[in-house]
């Protein structure tokens, strides 16, 4: 059976906005034409708990309805995670980890056949100003940083939904989003996973 579809993994903690997350960049995949299909998978309902998301999106509609196993793309919203889940659990070979964290890939002891990425989401966000401690609002600012390393969405269309969904009351959200556009940095490369176009 073909697939004309990837798959992306979000891990989080309950209170970061990780369904939120995946629902505003589902509607960024749609205003560019794209067929999204968002599914979250809830632990115990306390804040601070795992959260995780699967989301697909292909250039048709999507029939599949199944938990996501092989992502191409796994989003660590909380690096504390990386000790307690096995976030790489079925990555492609070749995939992209992307962290919020301002650390050094190696830390991680990540498996060499993945491209890890970073942004520093927890400091933007608390630079400008953009919630309290201990979950700043950092789901807008990973989507930014998600657009950079994938590519497979614009960060305008991101930028978008999150107006839409946040109407903004001034310019920080923008300018934090496209901070961390700009500050988002690939740590160690790795064979580029098949993505279609």
């Amino acid at each position: 059976m073909r697939r004309d579809y990837v798959e992306l993994r979000f891990h989080g903690r309950a209170g970061q906005g990780i369904v939120t997350a995946s629902r505003l960049l589902s509607s960024a995949f749609l205003a560019e034409g794209k067929y999204p299909q968002s599914v979250p998978l809830y632990g115990p309902q306390r804040r601070g708990a795992p959260v995780t998301v699967f989301l697909r999106v292909g250039h048709e509609k999507i029939r599949l309805r199944s938990w996501i196993e092989n992502p191409h793309c796994v989003v660590v919203l909380d690096q504390s995670l990386v000790d307690i889940v096995n976030v790489t659990n079925g990555l492609r070979p070749g995939g992209t980890i992307l962290l919020n964290s301002g650390e050094g890939g190696d830390r991680f002891g990540f498996d060499r056949q993945f491209c890890v990425a970073a942004v520093p989401a927890d400091d933007l966000a608390y630079a400008f100003g953009l919630g309290e401690a201990p979950y700043p609002n950092i789901n807008t600012l990973m989507l930014a940083a998600f657009s950079k390393i994938t590519g497979w969405v614009s960060l305008d269309s991101i930028l978008t939904a999150a107006k839409d969904a946040f109407p903004p009351e001034d310019d920080r959200l923008e300018q934090a989003m496209r901070q961390a556009y700009e500050c988002t940095r690939v740590l160690r490369e790795a064979v580029p996973s098949a993505v279609p176009s």
